[in-house]
């Protein structure tokens, strides 16, 4: 079974589950739907527009990206929303099981996860892959030199080739360093980590472009990185101290 279709069976395991253990409208489930759900539960979940032409970048096709944004991205975007329906249906029931509960929990962490991680990666794209700024001094700072954390970051993700997974340049609070981060699916993140440029290996994100040639893809990747965004997301963070110390 592939990544992506492994990963819909579980989303409608979860919500299967979760329709077969309340098969008939309660008082109390009919109650909470005419009642306006709290932010938890709201579902309103939209998505963002790619801020950049995907015609213009280079070595990664229009279809690619757009098949990308609308299938997996906006995909999870709906996805989150139902969740959240059959969560706030789910607490007007006491007696829920509570392990169908905890597959809905886990099914809206991934879905969560995929939101963000992809808003991350489509608003990073559109540049010419030059890095420049403090987050650039920063990075070779931490790794020696910036040639150092680029071959390692590639490392990383190759090593998740053929599989699935993020790649994550992220702020560490705890060690106050920048870090590469290894992702095996879209619920993995460094604790206390703030991500900073993210890098998608899931091969939906290129094997349209590029079938298993994935340092192709991260090379076409690296080239179209807009790093004054990943700039901003670091300056962001360098001027709140608390943001920078989690504190």
């Amino acid at each position: 079974m592939s990544d992506v279709s492994r990963r819909t069976a579980i989303g409608t395991v979860a919500l299967g589950v979760a329709a077969a253990a309340s098969p008939a409208v309660t008082s109390a489930q009919a109650a909470a739907a005419a009642t306006p759900r709290a932010p938890a539960f709201a579902g309103g979940h939209q998505p963002k527009p790619l801020r950049f032409d995907p015609v213009k970048l280079d070595g990664l096709s229009d279809k690619l990206i757009r098949s990308h944004w609308e299938n997996n991205y906006q995909g999870s975007v709906r996805t989150l929303n139902t969740i959240e329906g059959k969560l706030a249906s789910a607490m007007s029931e006491p007696d829920f099981p509570p392990a169908v509960y905890g597959g809905l929990k886990r099914e809206e962490l991934h879905r969560t996860g995929s939101v963000i991680l992809h808003e991350l990666y489509f608003d990073q794209l559109g540049g010419n892959g030059r890095p420049a700024g403090r987050i650039h001094e920063a990075l070779a700072r931490d790794y020696g030199s910036f040639a150092t954390w680029e071959a390692e970051f590639r490392r990383t993700a190759m090593s998740l080739a053929g599989g699935s997974g993020w790649t994550i340049l992220a702020w560490n609070r705890a060690t106050r360093s920048l870090h590469n981060y290894w992702a095996w699916d879209h619920t993995n993140s460094p604790v206390s980590g703030e991500p900073l440029l993210v890098l998608d290996m899931y091969e939906h994100a290129y094997h349209m472009d590029y079938g298993t040639a994935a340092a192709n893809y991260i090379d076409a990747f690296m080239r179209n990185l807009d790093w004054g965004v990943v700039e901003a997301r670091y300056s962001a963070l360098t001027r709140d101290p608390k943001a920078m110390s989690g504190s």
